[in-house]
């Protein structure tokens, strides 16, 4: 059985666990990290040096690293299906999850970290206000790619659609005064419907 470590309420483990409910696998899920601590003990270490979460544990296989855990999930039970059985869709889909951690991640950190990590009276608004700008940009270009097809990487949702999908659901949480994006818009509202995002990503507390 599969064994997710790490705490319900982090980004990253939020990818691993929403991949999860897509395909329907049976796992254990521990909390580690965050208020629960433990991510920096030995123990811990051993298994994912960087003391970060998620950790895959599979009959003794360790993985870290939440797109490489998705990846991974998506190519063992979802080949096909949340892994693009064609290779140029495929490609696409890891272009997206790529482009999450070095494009979005990066933008929205601030973002996260000023309105929600830090007191009211403590908060740099300048640099709240640059990053809500930085992240009108990106999700230009992702409202752009969805002018195109129905999901990142095609007409089908793909792994490709959760990273980003999890980076969209924060940034309409932090900016509720954002531009509108109407492909954006259409592709979200259909992410919220599906009950894997539902259990995974809307029933947890945003913090």
């Amino acid at each position: 059985m599969l064994k997710i470590w790490g705490r319900t309420t982090s980004i990253n483990v939020q990818k691993v666990m929403w991949a999860v409910g897509e395909l329907k696998l049976p796992h254990e899920r521990v909390d580690i990290g965050g208020s629960f601590g433990k991510n920096n003990e030995p123990a811990y270490l051993a298994m994912n040096p960087n003391g970060l979460v998620p950790t895959l544990e599979e009959d003794g296989f360790i993985l870290w690293e939440s797109n490489s855990i998705v990846r991974y999930l998506a190519a063992k039970f979802g080949a096909g299906g949340l892994e693009p059985a064609d290779l140029r869709a495929r490609a696409s889909a890891s272009r997206w999850m790529d482009w999450q951690l070095t494009v979005c991640a990066p933008a929205i950190h601030p973002l996260f970290w000023g309105l929600i990590r830090t007191a009211p009276e403590k908060r740099d608004h300048a640099a709240i206000n640059a990053a809500r700008e930085k992240m009108a940009g990106v999700m230009k270009i992702l409202d752009a790619q969805l002018g195109k097809s129905a999901f990142v990487a095609g007409d089908a949702f793909s792994m490709g659609d959760i990273p980003v999908g999890l980076i969209t659901y924060r940034y309409r949480r932090l900016v509720p005064d954002r531009p509108v994006f109407a492909n954006l818009e259409r592709w979200f509202g259909g992410l919220e419907q599906r009950p894997a995002f539902k259990d995974h990503v809307l029933a947890i507390p945003f913090t």
